[in-house]
C-alpha cells in the first residue's frame, strides 16, 4: 500500500524538517507520555520503550513513526535541563568529555512494528565560563536533552561528532529512511 504522508508522534520541529528535506510528507501528532526513567533502567532499554510508547499511543491508520533520543555520559542518561543552574551542571560534566547519543525509532505500520537504533559519539570541547555563561543565555539548553543543541548555537561547544549527526539532532536520517523503505513507504 502506498501512502502519501506519515505521522510523526513527535513535536520535535528538528525531526519534522529533516524528513521533509528528505522529501517525506509529515502530520505532526505528539505523542503525550510518560517519560519517565525507571529505577535502574539502562539507556537502551529507556529509549526504546520510550519510542515504542510514543508510536503506540498515536491510533492511526497511516504509518506512525516516532522517536526518542538521550544524551549518555559515564552509562548515566542526561535529561532535558530543569534550570539554567541545571544546564550549567550538565554543561561543566559534559565539557572536554567524549559521550554517546542514543536515539531510538520505531515505525509502527498497522501492527507491524520495524524498529532501529542509533549511536553517535559526541566530544564537547573544554568549555570556560564565559562559553557555559554566554551559551546558556541563549535559551538554547532548556528543551535540549543533554543540555545542548548541535543544530543551533550549540555546534559551537562540539569538537567532534563520530557517526551520524542527524542522530545527533534527533534523527538518524539516513537509517529512518531505511526503515520506511524496508516498510516499503517510500522509493
Amino acid at each position: 500500500m502506498t501512502y502519501s504522508e506519515i505521522v510523526l508522534a513527535s513535536a520535535s520541529p528538528r525531526r519534522r524538517l529533516l524528513l521533509e528535506s528528505a522529501g517525506v510528507a509529515v502530520v505532526t501528532r505528539p505523542a503525550d507520555i510518560d517519560e519517565q526513567l525507571l529505577a535502574d533502567e539502562p539507556p537502551e532499554v529507556y529509549v526504546d520503550r520510550v519510542a515504542r510508547m510514543k508510536a503506540a499511543t498515536i491510533a492511526d491508520t497511516r504509518p506512525v513513526l516516532a522517536a526518542d533520543t538521550v544524551v549518555v555520559l559515564d552509562g548515566v542518561v542526561l535529561g532535558k535541563p530543569a534550570s539554567d543552574e541545571d544546564a550549567w551542571r550538565t554543561l561543566r560534566a559534559l565539557s572536554g568529555r567524549r559521550h554517546v547519543v542514543m536515539t531510538a525509532v520505531v515505525l509502527r505500520l498497522g501492527t507491524m512494528l520495524y524498529t532501529h537504533r542509533e549511536c553517535s559519539w559526541v566530544t564537547m570541547r573544554e568549555l570556560d565560563d564565559a562559553s557555559l555563561g554566554w551559551y546558556i543565555s541563549t535559551g538554547e539548553p532548556r528543551d535540549k536533552a543533554g543540555a545542548y543543541g548541535i543544530q543551533g548555537h550549540g555546534v559551537g561547544l562540539i569538537e567532534q561528532v563520530e557517526g551520524s549527526y542527524t542522530n545527533v539532532v534527533g534523527l538518524p536520517l539516513v537509517q529512518t529512511l531505511a526503515l520506511l523503505r524496508r516498510a516499503r513507504i517510500t522509493a
